[in-house]
């Protein structure tokens, strides 16, 4: 099978503070981080595309306990956002004290930034993750 985006690719262009999808050539639907297949509708060809990397918050959570090799970041805010071309992501808040985190955290604009963590005890080493900071 071949991979028009990996993820070492993916990681690559967030450090270079570039967001990239994949859109779906059979339906359309915008895919981020990559994926082998579309969620939609399970075809596996697709075009590399840009994204902005601005949205809203739709849920978060406050993480206490980190994974090992992790621990000194806790506890951190994890935040899943809507972003303005479609894709749901993952990524961590960082304007914000985790203590202070509420409610009033949905729905607030953010905008894409990245960071490059060294990785844990469970993971292959190095890479770019998204964050997120308010939009102003």
């Amino acid at each position: 099978m071949n991979y028009p985006l990996t993820f070492a690719d993916y990681s690559k262009s967030l450090k270079a503070d570039k967001l990239l999808a994949l859109a779906c050539k059979a339906c359309g639907n915008i895919i981020c981080p990559p994926r082998s297949v579309c969620p939609q509708c399970v075809a596996s060809d697709f075009d590399i595309v840009p994204l902005e990397g601005a949205g809203s918050i739709k849920s978060f959570t406050t993480t206490h306990v980190a994974p090992l090799g992790r621990e000194a970041e806790a506890p951190y805010i994890i935040v899943l956002v809507e972003l303005n071309e479609g894709p749901w992501i993952v990524g961590n808040l960082v304007d914000m004290d985790p203590y202070a985190a509420g409610m009033d955290l949905i729905g607030k604009k953010v905008k894409l930034g990245h960071k490059v963590f060294p990785g844990d005890a469970y993971s292959a080493g190095e890479a770019a993750r998204p964050l997120f900071c308010f939009q102003k």
